[in-house]
């Protein structure tokens, strides 16, 4: 071979391996950006709590907030945590499943209703699912008063994984997400509520302009489909429209805008790899011919959980970012925000070394997280020297 041959087959290699570079890192500029190390002012609430998943905020100032075991505390205005509260729903407190999300009634102030969302066995004993269900919340405060249940994730699969389960109102619905239950072609199947988000009524009925209902073989719930383990979930105070995020596997997870009808992907297309390294059975590749692709993810998965837009001038140099807990990771991620693009990565909390379950911005613009352990804490995060 030529020296000339040599230089053109190093060059085409050099090129090769560039593009591949390109490629990589590109779905585009939705591929997590370099994090840079933030700094944060951190108050300690309250101690105490078993493995805490979500917390809601009353109008007199208290707190609601789940643990997984099976109990719903209230924390008073003065910093005293309440015993749990009875009349809350029996739930199988198994592996990743227990007592998940709490959401107010948007017209709380009238009606006091409170929702939960929780993992639930069958009829059998042996599989699970999620669930929902509201119940009227005591004028003392101690009590959930005539709680029924109106929605389950059919058909029951789980054997303690991946429920998902965040829970919000946007526009007079309720919108709830599911996760496949660790059973993953169901994600793709629509007579099936597994890896799913499901828009209903707040009574649990189904809207009639849900984009299934009237289908053959699909669920009316279903809003949108293809997701995995979606355990954040916010309305973007900009535009209106519906966020989540989800676990990928290893590495792929995502945050998405939610889309009416929307196929998300999973498995057959995600970023990530099954946890003995080797790729996912039924994935494609990245991408899915018709698919919605995630507005942004990361290669290695920081086990996100809780999502919170804050929109509080309170810590000014926080407003309009996208705060997302993480388990894996042990960090709060902070997105700064250009309308729908992502252009920075904070990590925050880096030397506490706990698991984020849950974030939310408080009605008087304080920030909250919840740690996710055995003796969980509810904590008050700003920015440093605030």
């Amino acid at each position: 071979m030529s020296l000339c041959d040599r230089f053109a087959r190093r060059m085409a290699a050099r090129l090769w391996l560039a593009l591949a570079a390109m490629a990589m890192a590109a779905p585009g500029a939705a591929q997590g950006l370099p994090a840079k190390t933030g700094k944060a002012s951190v108050t300690q609430v309250a101690t105490g709590l078993e493995h805490p998943w979500g917390m809601a905020f009353l109008p007199d100032g208290s707190m609601l907030i789940t643990e997984r075991p099976g109990r719903l505390r209230m924390l008073r205005p003065d910093g005293n945590l309440s015993a749990p509260l009875t009349g809350v729903p029996r739930v199988l407190a198994q592996g990743q499943g227990g007592l998940l999300d709490v959401a107010l009634s948007p017209q709380f102030a009238q009606d006091r209703l409170v929702y939960l969302s929780y993992a639930e066995a069958g009829p059998d004993g042996g599989r699970s699912g999620t669930a929902i269900g509201r119940g009227r919340l005591s004028d003392d405060g101690r009590r959930l008063e005539s709680f029924r249940t109106f929605f389950r994730q059919e058909p029951k699969l789980s054997s303690g994984q991946h429920y998902g389960s965040r829970l919000v109102f946007l526009d007079g619905y309720l919108y709830a997400t599911l996760g496949e239950n660790n059973q993953r072609a169901t994600a793709q199947d629509l007579d099936k509520l597994q890896g799913k988000i499901v828009r209903l009524h707040p009574d649990g009925s189904v809207p009639r302009d849900n984009p299934f209902v009237g289908r053959a073989g699909a669920r009316p719930e279903i809003w949108s489909y293809g997701h995995r383990n979606p355990q954040g979930m916010a309305a973007n105070p900009r535009t209106g429209e519906l966020w989540e995020h989800e676990h990928g596997a290893r590495g792929g997870d995502e945050v998405n805008v939610v889309r009416r009808g929307g196929n998300y992907g999973w498995p057959l297309a995600t970023h990530g790899v099954n946890y003995s390294g080797l790729k996912i059975p039924e994935s494609k590749g990245e991408t899915l011919a018709g698919g919605v692709e995630p507005l942004y993810w990361w290669r290695r998965s920081p086990a996100i959980s809780g999502m919170a837009f804050y929109t509080s001038d309170r810590h000014a140099q926080w407003q309009g970012s996208l705060f997302i807990g993480a388990l894996a990771q042990q960090v709060l991620i902070r997105l700064q925000l250009d309308g729908d693009k992502v252009v920075a990565e904070e990590r925050l909390l880096e030397d506490y070394g706990v698991r984020i379950r849950d974030v939310r911005q408080a009605p008087d613009g304080q920030l909250y997280v919840l740690t996710d352990s055995d003796d969980g804490a509810l904590l008050r995060v700003a920015p440093a020297g605030d």
